[in-house]
């Protein structure tokens, strides 16, 4: 999507409206009520002012033609005097409680609105790929989106409002004011053009400054979190990186501090400039009308109600003005939004839930694999085949593309070249949800969700979440239960440092609470096991690989270890290198043939002796 702040003048300056009417269906979506009231007040809060400076002349003509009639004593003509005092009393009580509906109306919209233009935001997450938050310009769009674009809807429905109500108001000072002359009407008018501007061009110019900061504002955030987060304390502390990072981030203020001061500055002394010629075009007025009313022309009354009028329309003409900009600006602002909510998302046609041969289990056929931006194939033409009942170990050196055959299998990327087969079917025919509810993964980056234990271990399958006879279940399969059991609070232990008497784990205990997690899948036949005990003890991880591998007679599974006293225990082994195949067989096969695999065992063996 073209940046709307880069777009010729006149294209640009229409533009304004671009996202009103959507903004308008999003308030209106929101809460019609409290929309409804908002629109109604404005109506109200755009026709009183006239009313009031309106009643203001009669009251001082009232009272001038009763001065005039019974001296300083007003006497029995007081009457009608004080009805209109009465009937001004009346509407200006009724404006304040306009004004203040007004206010009550906008706060309320705000924050429901703020909750369901965040909630938009997270809805789209959740639709996107993996590769878009593996993409920087996307973090750029995303931090745009959630910086500013959730109160812009209601800013230009409230402006918009705004306008409708200076728009009335004006028009009703406009046509007291022609009684006196049509020149001053124009006058009004016209005063407060070279502010309005003004204050377009800088909206325009601020907005650019938006857009360009993004990465540097996600790094002012990402420092925040490295230096307040617990995950990042030992090392920000150990490695005394504390005051390096504090300076970079007291650099990056300072370089946008810079580029904010001189937009500011030049606002504010144009901005002052041109508001002079407003201020001139006032007291011009002002003086107009003094004058006629010194020649008798105008009744005092009237003279104050003129002024009144002009003043106050000078008001309504700055904001309907300023009303404009910020639509303008609003406009920009809510572009980021759009943007972000109209990222493509890749089309998932496929239906299946059962293949046509249930026995054929899983094929690699010449899979290549190649990263959005990168120059070399991560994989290329991988070819296995994985049935039902064995084990297959992955084993190569890191970059080798082991993690990233995992995500081709669970469909978090699509292969560049290649198929994968799934008991005999393409794994793109197969519906997304039913062929992730086969699988369960312990990734090696695995999440440590600062949630309670049994929660941790529910998130595998989000149907079962609070299914606490199936945490205890997969608790015990990853062989968590132990540990647990002997918790104060048992599966309600809080985990993690973020929320009140939560608990840390060791490496090894969330390993299995990450194993447990997978377990959670009942129906899952392919279980995946990405580096699953690196931080537990020998004895520990020949316990869980002896239990993975007495769990079941039909499930596949899969095994990425750098630990080769695991991995001789898989059926079979396949070697990655370089993103190829270049070996594959059993532990006793591959030592025979002395290739890599080899290699690499008895480069580990010779440690232990």
């Amino acid at each position: 999507m073209a940046d709307p702040s880069d777009e010729p003048g006149l294209r640009r300056f229409l533009g304004v409206f671009r996202y009103s009417r959507r903004a308008l269906e999003l308030v209106w979506s929101t809460s019609r009520p409290l929309t409804l009231a908002f629109a109604c007040l404005t109506l109200i809060a755009g026709v009183l002012p006239a009313a009031v400076a309106y009643l203001g002349q009669l009251i001082v003509d009232a009272v001038v033609h009763a001065s005039q009639s019974t001296g300083s004593d007003l006497g029995p003509d007081s009457g009608p005097v004080l009805r209109l005092v009465l009937a001004e009393a009346a509407l200006v009580i009724v404006l304040l409680a306009t004004q203040r509906g007004i206010s009550v109306a906008q706060s309320l919209l705000r924050a429901q609105l703020g909750h369901r233009v965040n909630v938009m935001i997270l809805e789209k997450a959740l639709t996107l790929d993996l590769g878009h938050f593996e993409d920087a310009e996307f973090y750029d769009k995303l931090t745009r989106a959630r910086r500013e674009a959730s109160s812009r809807p209601l800013s230009l429905v409230g402006r918009t409002f705004s306008l409708v109500q200076n728009g009335i108001s004006l028009v009703s000072f406009a046509a007291l004011l022609a009684a006196f002359s049509p020149w001053a009407a124009l006058i009004l008018a016209l005063a407060g053009l070279p502010s309005f501007i003004a204050e377009a061009k800088f909206s325009g110019d601020a907005f650019r400054l938006f857009r360009w900061r993004s990465p540097e504002t996600r790094m002012q955030m990402y420092l925040e979190t490295a230096i307040t987060r617990e995950d990042y304390a030992k090392e920000v502390k150990l490695y005394q990186l504390g005051p390096m990072l504090l300076g970079r981030y007291r650099k990056i203020f300072t370089d946008l501090y810079g580029e904010d001061r001189k937009l500011t500055l030049r606002r504010g002394l144009w901005g002052y400039g041109l508001g002079l010629v407003g201020t001139a075009a006032f007291y011009g007025a002002y003086a107009w009308i003094a004058a006629t009313a010194v020649r008798g022309a105008i009744t005092l009354g009237e003279m104050t109600m003129y002024l009144m009028l002009f003043r106050q329309g000078q008001a309504a003409v700055a904001a309907s003005l300023g009303a404009v900009g910020g639509m303008y600006e609003d406009n920009l602002y809510l572009s980021t939004l759009y943007e972000y909510l109209a990222q493509d998302v890749a089309v998932r046609p496929g239906s299946a839930a059962i293949g046509p041969d249930p026995g054929a289990g899983l094929r690699f056929d010449a899979v290549s694999f190649t990263y959005p931006g990168a120059t070399t194939p991560a994989l290329e033409a991988v070819s296995f085949t994985l049935r039902h009942g064995e084990t297959l170990a992955l084993v190569g050196e890191n970059g080798s593309g082991k993690t990233t055959l995992i995500k081709l299998l669970t469909r978090l990327y699509t292969p560049t070249a290649g198929h994968i087969y799934l008991d005999g079917r393409d794994l793109q025919e197969w519906d997304e949800l039913a062929l992730r509810r086969r699988v369960g993964v312990i990734f090696q980056d695995f999440a440590r969700y600062q949630l309670r234990v049994g929660e941790n271990i529910g998130a595998g399958d989000v149907d079962a979440f609070d299914a606490r006879d199936r945490w205890q279940d997969a608790a015990r399969q990853g062989m968590a239960d132990v540990f647990i059991d002997a918790m104060p609070q048992g599966y309600d232990t809080q985990l993690g440092k973020l929320f009140k008497d939560g608990r840390e784990l060791s490496g090894g205990q969330w390993q299995k609470v990450a194993l447990a997690r997978a377990f959670m899948r009942a129906r899952a036949d392919i279980l995946v096991l990405d580096e699953p005990t690196a931080a537990m003890d020998a004895e520990a991880e020949a316990q869980v690989f002896d239990h993975v591998r007495n769990l079941g007679s039909e499930r596949m599974t899969i095994v990425i270890s750098h630990r080769f006293s695991t991995v001789r225990m898989a059926d079979r082994i396949v070697v990655l290198h370089g993103g190829k195949v270049v070996e594959e067989g059993s532990h006793a096969e591959l030592m025979q043939q002395g290739g890599r695999y080899a290699h690499l065992f008895t480069l580990q063996a010779k440690g232990y002796q």
